[in-house]
């Protein structure tokens, strides 16, 4: 129960991708964190793109970065409309500005790119979005789990593992 005393945010909106919403949140939740669903409206059940529901238990407004150790960004089609709140921008740069741990998987790099938080990061993501990770400055490497500092990515479902480990292993060690 190593991260017993570790609160994390873990962010979802309409077409996350289920298991990489679902799997960091278990494996977190295994080690004694707790971990809460924000979206942009609390109470409201949002669908993954395989049908898996998640229901947020704070809005994007209610959330605040200086109450959590660590953010999980998932993946899917969600990324794209995260990315278009300004609080999730700031939730994301507060963490980032503190060094806690923000986890990324898949297409949740979209955020951190909108972020502004990638310039000279070592970084993964699935392949169809490497193009706009190296716009945004980051050095892209096609592995399983990249780890750069506070920052953990992986590129999709096959890599939930090794991911979900590395998020946890970085909360442990603050």
């Amino acid at each position: 129960m190593r991260l017993q005393d570790k609160q994390i945010i873990a962010l979802v909106d309409e077409e996350f991708e289920d298991l990489e919403l679902w799997y960091p949140i278990y494996r977190a939740r295994e080690e004694g964190a707790t971990v809460r669903l924000v979206g942009p409206e609390k109470g409201k059940t949002y669908i993954g793109k395989y049908g898996v529901p998640a229901t947020a238990e704070l809005s994007f407004d209610e959330a605040n970065s200086a109450n959590y150790d660590g953010i999980l960004v998932p993946g899917g089609w969600a990324p794209d409309k995260l990315r278009r709140y300004s609080k999730v921008l700031q939730l994301v740069k507060e963490m980032h500005a503190d060094r806690k741990p923000i986890g990324q998987i898949c297409h949740a790099g979209w955020v951190l790119i909108s972020a502004k938080i990638l310039q000279g990061v070592r970084v993964t993501s699935t392949p169809g979005i490497r193009d706009d990770m190296e716009n945004a400055g980051a050095i892209w490497f096609d592995e399983a789990v990249v780890v750069d500092g506070h920052i953990v990515s992986a590129r999709r479902p096959p890599d939930l593992p090794p991911y979900a480990k590395a998020f946890c292993d970085q909360l442990a060690q603050k």
